[in-house]
């Protein structure tokens, strides 16, 4: 195995383009473990510590810009009111040590249906961008996530940034486990209100195939939200509305039994965390005058 160290973004396209296969590590939580089990034995390994912009951020106006090796920690202690919902699933990401290592790129790039972030990136309504030699593209968040442990980019192509809209509503996350720290989800939910539009969106993780949307939900409750007027009264979500967005959630899943959890169990969990993530923004929406007056 030989590895691989630019000292430049363009010299890590550069080696990237010469060994497509070389496969990048940054925070290596997910690279090391897969090759200390010998799950995987890499020709090259493309080392990205020394990329410097990987690690910066910016906020915009109306979008953060976040490079693909800033820290879940970084992204906690200094970005969570604009990405509320990527903070909190920040938090449930393992161990205090790997937090200060991973970040969102190597969640992106693994493609992992359990990876933390993947429901609120789907919910937030990210924009991944990548770039080669041969030019950058930015990849919608829906379109990133092809099949399990397969995403979008080309062999040439390496995570440059995200960019997260800034949230301007509130923003839920929620995460079932065996146990509270260093455990892979049994499965996940994100949730974001959108009031500027007047929508929700969704995430939902390790209970498909791949990091899904649960589209028909949304559909549901964006419908059920309007007609109702519920956004310019700030009025209460009835009952039915709750449980019918909570059972059109579970029905998006298409989950499997495995060691750390069974396909029913999983449809049942996101069912429970759709309806719950609702309560929380919907409570949260209601409390906040900025996003009534603007709804209004």
């Amino acid at each position: 195995m030989d590895f691989l160290r630019p000292a430049s973004w363009e010299e890590a396209l550069a080696a990237k383009a010469e060994h497509p296969t070389a496969v990048p590590i940054a925070g290596g939580t997910d690279v090391m473990v897969e090759i200390n089990f010998d799950h995987r034995r890499p020709e090259y390994l493309l080392d990205l510590n020394r990329i410097e912009l990987l690690r910066a951020w910016e906020t915009g106006e109306e979008t953060v810009r976040l490079g693909a090796s800033v820290s879940y920690t970084q992204i906690m202690e200094n970005l969570r009111a604009e990405l509320p919902g990527l903070a909190l699933a920040s938090h449930t990401v393992a161990s205090p040590q790997i937090r200060n290592r991973g970040g969102v790129g190597g969640n992106l790039g693994t493609a992992s249906p359990a990876g933390d972030a993947h429901p609120a990136l789907l919910a937030a309504g990210a924009e991944v961008e990548v770039e080669s030699v041969r030019g950058s593209r930015l990849i919608p968040i829906d379109d990133f996530y092809t099949g399990v442990k397969r995403n979008a980019m080309a062999p040439d192509e390496l995570i440059k940034t995200v960019h997260i809209k800034k949230a301007d509503g509130p923003q839920q996350y929620s995460k079932v486990g065996t146990r509270n720290a260093m455990v892979i989800a049994v499965c996940a939910f994100g949730l974001a209100l959108h009031p500027e539009t007047r929508t929700v969106r969704t995430g939902i993780g390790s209970a498909a195939p791949t990091p899904v949307r649960a589209k028909t939900a949304e559909e549901f409750l964006n419908a059920a939200l309007d007609e109702g007027g519920f956004w310019e009264s700030g009025k209460i979500i009835t009952p039915s509305i709750a449980k019918q967005f909570a059972e059109l959630a579970a029905a998006s899943c298409n989950p499997i039994d495995d060691v750390r959890g069974t396909a029913r169990y999983r449809r049942h969990a996101v069912g429970i965390m759709a309806r719950r993530t609702l309560g929380w923004t919907w409570e949260q929406y209601r409390g906040t005058g900025r996003s009534l007056e603007g709804a209004a």
